[in-house]
């Protein structure tokens, strides 16, 4: 199993999962051009796509989906409520290609499973993914406000987490946002802090973990430098040692992390 964060951030989201027999896309935040940019960077073609799981109805996680479903024939998997709220915002896509994917199942690609799981944010029914083959786990975790201790059991392990580390308490609280939007990004349906995914990092990271992929920086209320440093200092004094027992690695809103291998 391989991966690439094509994308990451406020202005768009898609990430590549692939084995050697499938490859899919979580979300595609992007535009139908833009999309295809990153594929190409990563040296794969969308034709051979086998499908797009949606996370949610947010526009910086499903803005490019109608176009690709249309163009390239590729299935889409949302829940219901989620293909409800995107009617309307992705076009017409042709009702072969519609798949439902509820939450806290589990879909078999061949040697590929893919569980669906709850997340809380101010969607219709948000949710994320984490990809099995094997004994290799893949865990994608952003754009919510908390991490339960529902969401901390079935994503712990895992050999490497995409997850997010959205922004920084003070730059937020000091920045330019309108409260209104403030308080919602600090809420329980918003997103978590450097400082809150550190925690829950500490609690889900086991020994076969190798890499953890910060994601979803706010573009006006983050660094990626100020997040890895808050993430590895909360990690390093729970006993976590950032650079060998585990990687940090910056994920960013225009070019692709290296695929690699989980």
């Amino acid at each position: 199993m391989r991966f690439s964060v094509l994308a990451s951030g406020s202005t768009g989201n898609s990430i590549y999962v692939e084995n050697d027999d499938h490859a899919f896309i979580v979300d595609a935040g992007l535009s139908g051009k833009k999309m295809e940019q990153l594929f190409t960077k990563i040296d794969r073609n969308m034709k051979q796509l086998s499908g797009i799981f949606v996370t949610h109805e947010h526009s910086d996680h499903i803005k490019g989906i109608g176009v690709l479903a249309r163009k390239y024939s590729v299935p889409i998997y949302a829940n219901a409520k989620t293909w409800q709220a995107m009617d309307g915002l992705v076009g017409d896509i042709p009702v072969e290609q519609r798949f439902e994917f509820e939450m806290d199942t589990v879909k078999y690609f061949g040697s590929l499973a893919v569980e669906s799981f709850a997340v809380s944010h101010d969607a219709a029914d948000p949710m994320f993914y984490t990809f099995h083959e094997n004994d290799r786990k893949l865990v994608i975790i952003t754009d919510t406000g908390y991490v339960s201790d529902r969401m901390k059991g079935i994503i712990r392990g895992a050999d490497s987490f995409v997850f997010e580390s959205n922004h920084d308490v003070n730059m937020l609280q000091m920045g330019r946002y309108p409260w209104s939007i403030k308080r919602r990004i600090l809420s329980d349906v918003g997103h978590v802090s450097n400082e809150d995914a550190a925690i829950a990092m500490s609690e889900v990271v086991f020994d076969k973990t190798t890499n953890i992929y910060l994601s979803h920086l706010s573009k006006d209320n983050n660094m990626k430098e100020l997040a890895r440093m808050s993430v590895s200092q909360t990690l390093q004094s729970c006993g976590i040692l950032v650079g060998e027992h585990v990687h940090l690695f910056d994920t960013d809103a225009e070019e692709p992390t290296k695929l690699v291998t989980v």
